[in-house]
């Protein structure tokens, strides 16, 4: 089933959003402590979306088992890829954090593979040497670089392989309880460990910002875990594979542009080959090839 025009629409403004959301992030780290960042937008989105969610109608209070499934899936899915990409931001240019992060993808097939024993294919395997060399690009620029930040990079990939991970998990799960509802909860249920996490590790912030930071923040809220969300839920159950894997490749790219008008970081050429060859893996692992005249089934 194709998309309406009203649905493209909608793909096209969820892009934006989460691209732009990487240097917005970035702009908000002047101000704020990343465990503070994230503890704050998480939690205020998760109680915007609830509100929005029980005026649809939606059973929002989880029974029984399902409150497991809110624990374990939101461990790697939202606790462990948030927290360890707000690190990787704090410590990376934006744009090459969201081109590191968006390499999930890749080491979701190839977990998938070492764990469950999915296939390996030759497609997967180009997409796990595009990975790579994206990878050993960046950590090899940052290391020689002045202000390099290799540990950023180290933050990144776990976030990815967290995301990875939980999407694995989210395949296998036998499921309830609907995944507007599942996801509110492992926001609230995130966002409490990092309220906890950042009182421990973090100095108290002041609240005294500046009129931008509070328009990054309301961004991250509001934009990115609010509207995004609704409009990902909206389109999730009608997106073809290969439009949300075209989605997904154009975030990083999205990102690193965005990131020169937002707060003034200017790419490397090793930002450009490294988001191309993420792109490439992406295509790789989630564009279903065209079938051959010979491997069509006759009608």
């Amino acid at each position: 089933m194709g998309l309406s025009a009203r649905q493209w629409w909608g793909l096209v403004a969820l892009t934006l959003m989460w691209g732009v959301n990487w240097p917005v992030m970035k702009l908000s780290l002047q101000e704020l402590s990343p465990l503070y960042f994230r503890a704050l937008t998480m939690s205020a989105g998760a109680l915007l979306l609830y509100a929005f969610f029980v005026r649809q109608g939606i059973r929002m209070l989880p029974r029984g088992k399902e409150w497991r499934s809110v624990a374990y899936l939101g461990a790697p899915n939202i606790l462990g890829w948030h927290t360890f990409a707000i690190l990787g931001v704090s410590e990376l240019a934006s744009g090459r954090a969201a081109i590191l992060g968006f390499t999930m993808p890749v080491w979701t097939v190839l977990l998938g593979a070492l764990l469950f024993g999915h296939p390996l294919t030759r497609r997967s395997t180009f997409a796990a040497v595009a990975v790579l060399l994206a990878v050993g690009l960046l950590l090899v620029d940052e290391w020689t670089g002045l202000s390099g930040r290799p540990l950023g990079i180290v933050w990144m990939e776990l976030a990815a392989v967290s995301w990875a991970v939980g999407t694995l998990l989210m395949r296998r799960a036998q499921l309830t309880l609907s995944v507007e509802a599942l996801t509110v909860w492992m926001m609230l249920l995130s966002s409490a460990c990092l309220w906890a996490i950042a009182f421990v590790l973090e100095p108290l912030p002041s609240w005294q910002f500046s009129t931008t930071m509070w328009v990054a923040l309301a961004y991250g809220v509001a934009i990115n875990n609010g509207f995004a969300q609704v409009i990902w839920f909206s389109l999730a159950r009608h997106l073809p594979p290969a439009t949300s894997a075209m989605s997904i490749m154009m975030v990083p790219m999205i990102g690193t542009a965005s990131a020169t008008l937002i707060v003034g970081e200017w790419p490397r050429w090793q930002d450009g080959v490294a988001v191309v060859c993420v792109m490439a893996a992406i295509a790789a692992v989630l564009l279903t090839p065209r079938p051959t005249p010979e491997s069509r089934t006759p009608s």
